[in-house]
């Protein structure tokens, strides 16, 4: 009777008992993006041995229509998924009951959920997994500021602020800098706070106008960027401002022309002084040859009024 019982409690024993346990110290890991995460995995097994023990990690993320494979291990080998290729360090002994592995360089993509799943054969039955979750945070993208709406008095006018990238998901916080870049009150107070970004005046006035800075903030870090609210500028100052603009063009081509016409009219007035002086040397030479003539004449009258005594 007694050894009856005996063998009942002993069946009950390994028919009911967990012959593996898989157990991890971390329910949740955080790490920021392009630092290391270490995933603790230990894991109990009835064997003496490891021979047949297999490890496999899982990955899945809500953005995921199915998990996908991080790691593999079986007989000694390892195999790493494509993704994890160089970033992935694998359990440095297994026999050891530590299934851990280690991910460098964390990007946004790799937050989720990591499954532990370990088996060492004939053990089957058990807790065989053990999951983690990982976050990856990741400081505020350099926000983009702008501005919707007619900037005129009376108006509804909207500041908009949004960071492309940031984990957790960023705050936003207005705040209005005066000419010296000293903080002044928005909508009566000191910082608007906003998980949108938007910053609404609905009857904006002329001392709402001014320079506005968005800061986009998270635990990670914070980013800014600022924002010019000032009037629209009126068809009349841009009619001014075109008329103007062709005024001057037609003041520099005046000066252009008047600068080119004083010039020709120069370089004219010098061919002419020039011309002037050839043509007084000129008759001044013919002047001179018409003198040498009479002369001549004279001096052969004189000599013959003297042989006429003679004769």
């Amino acid at each position: 009777m007694s050894s009856t019982l005996c063998l009942m409690v002993l069946m009950s024993v390994m028919g009911c008992g967990e012959l593996i346990t898989v157990t991890t110290p971390q329910k949740f890991v955080t790490v920021t993006v392009g630092g290391t995460a270490l995933l603790q995995c230990n894991f109990v097994t009835s064997q003496d041995t490891t021979t047949s023990l297999t490890i496999q990690w899982n990955f899945a993320s809500s953005s995921m229509a199915a998990a996908q494979q991080v790691y593999y291990y079986q007989s000694g080998k390892d195999v790493i998924g494509e993704s994890y290729e160089n970033r992935l360090k694998p359990p440095s002994d297994p026999s050891t009951r530590n299934a851990s592995i280690t991910i460098s360089n964390m990007q946004p993509s790799d937050a989720g959920m990591y499954t532990c799943e370990v088996h060492n054969l004939p053990d089957v039955d058990g807790k065989t997994e053990a999951t983690i979750i990982v976050n990856v945070l990741e400081k505020p993208s350099l926000p983009f500021c702008a501005v919707h709406g007619d900037v005129e008095s009376g108006h509804l006018v909207t500041l908009t602020c949004h960071s492309e990238h940031g984990s957790p998901t960023p705050l936003y916080t207005w705040t209005r800098l005066d000419q010296t870049k000293t903080r002044k009150p928005v909508l009566g107070r000191d910082e608007y706070f906003t998980k949108t970004g938007k910053l609404e005046f609905r009857n904006i006035s002329q001392f709402q106008f001014g320079e506005y800075m968005c800061n986009a903030s998270n635990a990670v870090g914070f980013s800014t960027c600022t924002t010019e609210l000032s009037p629209e500028v009126e068809d009349g100052v841009i009619a001014g401002a075109v008329i103007g603009a062709l005024l001057g063009c037609v003041l520099i081509i005046l000066v252009v022309w008047f600068i080119a016409h004083t010039i020709k009219k120069h370089r004219y007035k010098t061919v002419k002084d020039t011309e002037a002086s050839e043509m007084k040397r000129s008759t001044q030479q013919a002047q001179g040859a018409s003198d040498a003539v009479p002369m001549a004449t004279t001096s052969s009258n004189l000599h013959a009024e003297g042989e006429d005594p003679q004769a």
